[in-house]
Order: C-alpha cells, then structure tokens, then sequence
C-alpha cells in the first residue's frame, strides 16, 4: 500500500485593511455587493468581486429560491457573468465575502464543493490560474495562490477523454 498526501500554504492576513491596496479595493467591493444578494431562507448574503485580466471588474451574488437546489452561488454567478461579458479575458484574482445576518461574519469561508469544481474548470478554460481572497465583513483574510488549490483529486476533462 501506497500512501501519499496532500496540502498546500496559504496566507492568513489580520484585516482586509493590511492587504495590498488593489487587494482591498476588490474585497470592498465584494462585501459592497454582498447586501444586494438574494438570501431571504438562509440570510446568508455572499458576494464575489473579481479582478480581470483586462482591468474591468465583474461581480455576482447569491441568488436563493424556494426550492433550494434552484439557487446559485455568487461565485458561479460571478464566472458566468465574467464569461459572458469577458470572454476569454483572464480573472486574476477573486474576492469572496459574506454576511450572515443570523450570526458573526468575522472570519472567511471557503467556497462549497460546486463552485470548488466551478472554480478549478474556469482555470482550466482560461489556461492559467488565479488567486482567491476569502473573508467575512470583518476578521483574517485568507490568501490562495490558485483556486484549484481547493479541490485535490478532482475530476476535469482530462479523465472524459
């Protein structure tokens, strides 16, 4: 038997505030964007902000709806928009925030499993990587180099062929 591991660094910084200042601007606009997410079941409000390659900056939101799995993330409404607006402009980095008005928003969570593979094929598709800031309305920022960083072991198009 074989056995093998898998782990990758990142960074923790204190506040949004101590980012570098195109770090922070992106954040802002996340957390900005967050309030105008639709998340009456849950009143977990999440907002994403990326920064393209070209300059421009394209949000999304999460969009709930009664019947739960009819919903989106923010972060895929994000990549959907950037495709469909940007097309084959690069993201170079992603800010995803929330607010959770039910409890604390004071430190960052990671995106699910959907948009992990969401993520992972957007780099795939645009044949280069790019990097996640992650954090609530206040409290650490976590850095990752690469969103496919997230999903070890995960299925592509190269297992389809």
């Amino acid at each position: 038997m074989e056995m093998n591991n898998y782990s990758f660094q990142y960074q923790v910084v204190e506040t949004a505030e101590k980012l570098a200042i195109q770090d922070f601007q992106l954040m802002e606009t996340a957390r900005k964007v967050a309030e105008s997410a639709y998340a009456p079941y849950s009143k977990f409000y999440v907002g994403a902000a990326a920064l393209l390659q070209n300059g421009a900056i394209v949000t999304g939101t999460n969009q709930e709806n009664a019947s739960y799995p009819v919903g989106i993330c923010a972060e895929r409404s994000l990549l959907a928009t950037a495709a469909t607006l940007h097309p084959n402009i690069p993201i170079v980095t992603m800010a995803i925030t929330y607010h959770n008005h039910n409890a604390e928003s004071n430190k960052p969570v990671a995106p699910c499993g959907m948009c992990r593979q969401s993520l992972l094929e957007y780099e795939i598709r645009q044949q280069q990587s790019f990097r996640l800031l992650l954090s609530g309305v206040e409290g650490n920022v976590i850095v990752i180099e690469k969103a496919s960083m997230l999903l070890p072991l995960s299925f592509t198009k190269h297992d389809l062929l």
